[in-house]
């Protein structure tokens, strides 16, 4: 009888643990297929960010918001993100901003900036539904 015990006991160990293996990959397919929608109707109003921010001309902003003392504007650049990385990184530079911290990695990166009284940071991430599309979100603040 004990043995029997045992053994029901591994055979639930087992499946415990095949349940769980099997979850994990179900949450990383879901992770990597979490991409949606980027392009959206470009902004009809100004986007609240200084004159002098860099804003290349294949970059669409499509939304723009306060959240307390920060402007968050949403957009989308129609290129892969090392190629966004690349020309935003240099955009920022031209406009005599300083970068503060910048890092790019396989699906996302980051410019953190400082000028015209701001500071804050450029995010692209290359979550778009849309081929060949790069995600970006602008968060500027005072300084």
């Amino acid at each position: 009888m004990r043995q029997w015990i045992v053994c029901a006991g591994g055979l639930l160990i087992g499946l415990a643990l095949l349940a769980a293996g099997c979850g994990s990959s179900g949450e990383k397919e879901s992770e990597e297929g979490a991409r949606t929608a980027c392009k959206a109707p470009a902004l009809s109003e100004e986007s609240g960010l200084p004159a002098a921010f860099p804003i290349p001309g294949e970059l669409t902003l499509t939304e723009t918001r306060k959240d307390g003392p920060s402007t968050v504007v949403e957009g989308y650049w129609p290129a892969e993100l090392e190629e966004v990385y690349d020309e935003y990184r240099d955009a920022v530079e031209r406009a005599g901003y300083a970068i503060l911290f910048n890092e790019k990695e396989e699906h996302d990166a980051e410019i953190s900036y400082k000028g015209s009284g701001r500071t804050g940071q450029i995010a692209l991430r290359d979550n778009c539904s849309e081929s060949d599309t790069t995600r970006v979100h602008i968060t500027s603040r005072p300084a």
